[in-house]
């Protein structure tokens, strides 16, 4: 894994990387400001009996929490189901560099799948999460513990994602359920390297390129195992 995780590094000036990256910044970016915008009217909606000064200055202030909390729960679910949708230039272009003869019989990712991906990795990790919460909040006592499972959870859940970003090119939907039974305990370190990532600031935005540039090592080294 750490191999992987120098060498996707060391791929980050690859022309399609950086499109996708800056592509995927830009989305994720412009979802939480029209998110942003959209809660600032529907907090100052919500105080309008108070007066309109008073509004906009509550309305402000509720808008920014709840904003930065979005940021720190939410990031990783918007910006990992944006990358599902460009994941299939990140793939090639691992591909094309480390993996040619791979890349010679892969399957290029439908658009409309990749975002039917997406969209599910947005969803679990929602819905985990949130199910997870008490779970969160009762183990705020022992200091790390929410925090080590809010890892382990996010981890496992990535494993499942980023593999599929890749699997998805060369397999069908029956041979995805065999590999993702063969590779658990693989994938899972996979995703823990990743869900590691995104809690390291400025390398947190790029983890979602790093992860599946990382996976796409992953599949092609067990593959050739």
């Amino acid at each position: 894994m750490i191999r992987a995780f120098f060498l996707s590094l060391g791929q980050l000036g690859d022309p399609a990387i950086r499109r996708v990256l800056i592509r995927s910044l830009a989305v994720t970016f412009a979802i939480f400001a029209a998110a942003g915008v959209v809660l600032w009217w529907s907090v100052r909606a919500a105080l309008a009996q108070w007066t309109v000064a008073q509004a906009g200055t509550w309305s402000t202030a509720l808008t920014v929490v709840i904003e930065v909390l979005a940021l720190w729960l939410a990031f990783r679910a918007v910006a990992i189901a944006v990358v599902g949708v460009f994941a299939d230039d990140i793939v090639a272009a691992v591909e094309a560099r480390h993996y040619p003869q791979a890349l010679a019989s892969a399957r290029p990712v439908p658009i409309a799948r990749g975002i039917a991906m997406g969209l599910g990795s947005a969803t679990r990790v929602i819905a985990i999460n949130l199910i997870l919460l008490p779970v969160y909040v009762v183990l705020l006592v022992t200091g790390v513990g929410t925090a080590a499972a809010f890892l382990l959870a996010n981890a496992w859940l990535l494993s499942r994602d980023l593999g599929d970003m890749v699997a998805a090119r060369h397999m069908d939907r029956a041979a995805m359920r065999r590999w993702r039974k063969a590779t658990g305990p693989g994938r899972f370190l996979l995703g823990l390297a990743a869900a590691a990532l995104f809690v390291v600031p400025g390398l947190n935005l790029l983890a979602p390129v790093l992860g599946a540039s990382m996976a796409t090592h992953f599949f092609h080294r067990r593959r050739q195992a």
